[in-house]
């Protein structure tokens, strides 16, 4: 069966970025292709630690976006997201996601010299991973689906949150906790997001808290997706270290966080809606084999097509414009996830089977969505139908 009309169309690159694709694809295609023995889906004790340090020394993985100066690749968004294609495809469950793209941007933009000097090399080599911890989600901290300067969403003075507290020694204590942690359970380095301040002086910082600080408490949550290991952490009187000096513009860093991730998240979607087409196909293809040639079925897979398609052309323009404009991350996140619900539906080959796909769609989206969250949220910050998004 010819396939090729089935195929989503790919994105303009440069030799050099279809040379890191191509390379990407050969050696994680046996990753791919072990994801449906559901080796890819293990449990963060069983990751392939050497496959993440292959992936950082020989693509700077870990360290992709950060400066040369501090041992990274110094790439672009572009790059980001031809990287998220490639792992989401394959499913792999690796820190790329909660330390390189979520930890390492803000530990660059917000972090003192000293603070940058110790921890980004580490993060470049892939011998520190870290954790984003948020109280009220991480789609809300990174402004994905909200306003981060629209309420005290880190716990200014409400049950629940995380409070940071002075120290007699004139250090910092943290008080509270986050739930839905990606890595948490795992990463030997928290970024923490607390509420400080009274009424007249109420901000949000983060502070940096290492895996043996005294009085962090971090349990393990079941998750929907498997390869994206998850955690409630707990603060119990912990000592923490302020990320970066006051001043700080730690809402814009977020939010400034949160418009790449989304642009790799969609493409982690986009990669992975691919895998669960070329799937459809072969079920569509093994019916046809038996004498039933469900016609319709055909359409259904051109229509996935197209829609995947878009999410991908979304994806990159965010990327290639990675600000608050009409093409911006969210709205590609919320086309891309929409896209991999879909298709991995189509792909479902009997009721009841285990479908990592499936499963990849419905975490990301109680992770970093809703879809129509997502389009709200996008409209709202470029002023297209603002009387829909409010």
């Amino acid at each position: 069966m010819d396939t090729s009309q089935f195929a989503p169309p790919t994105e303009p690159l440069t030799g050099e970025q279809q040379e890191i694709r191509r390379a990407l694809r050969e050696l994680l295609g046996g990753r791919a292709e072990a994801r449906e023995g559901r080796a890819a889906t293990a449990a963060p004790e069983e990751r392939d630690t050497p496959l993440w340090t292959r992936l950082s020394a020989t693509f700077g993985l870990a360290g992709l976006t950060l400066p040369e100066e501090y041992g990274g690749a110094g790439r672009g968004t572009v790059e980001l997201a031809l990287v998220g294609e490639e792992t989401g495809r394959a499913l792999v469950p690796s820190p790329l996601l909660a330390t390189t793209v979520l930890a390492a941007p803000l530990l660059a933009a917000l972090g003192t010299p000293a603070q940058r000097a110790a921890l980004l090399p580490r993060i470049a080599d892939s011998t520190l991973t870290c954790a984003l911890a948020a109280p009220s989600g991480t789609a809300l901290a990174l402004g994905l689906t909200g306003d981060n300067t629209d309420g005290d969403w880190s716990g200014g003075g409400r049950a629940g949150g995380i409070q940071a507290a002075r120290a007699a020694d004139g250090g910092w204590r943290l008080y509270g906790e986050a739930a839905q942690v990606l890595d948490g359970d795992t990463a030997g380095l928290l970024l923490v997001a607390a509420h400080t301040g009274g009424f007249a002086r109420s901000r949000t910082l983060l502070f940096l808290v290492p895996a043996d600080a005294p009085g962090l408490v971090r349990t393990r949550q079941p998750a929907l997706d498997r390869s994206r290991s998850r955690a409630t952490v707990q603060f119990r009187d912990t000592g923490a270290e302020l990320l970066g000096e006051e001043p700080a513009d730690v809402l814009g860093a977020l939010a400034a966080t949160g418009r790449a991730a989304a642009v790799m998240l969609a493409a982690e979607a986009v990669g992975a809606a691919a895998a669960a087409l070329d799937r459809a196909v072969g079920h569509l293809a093994s019916r046809e084999r038996s004498a039933r040639s469900p016609h319709a079925a055909r359409h259904r897979l051109a229509d996935l097509r197209v829609q995947i398609g878009t999410a991908r052309s979304l994806t990159y323009c965010a990327a290639r414009e990675p600000g608050p404009g009409p093409h911006g991350g969210p709205l590609a996140l919320a086309h891309a996830l929409e896209a991999l619900r879909a298709t991995a539906e189509e792909s479902l080959s009997r009721e009841g089977e285990e479908h990592p796909y499936l499963e990849r769609a419905a975490s990301d989206e109680l992770l970093f969505g809703p879809a129509r969250r997502l389009r709200a949220r996008a409209a709202e910050r470029t002023g297209l139908l603002g009387e829909e998004a409010a």
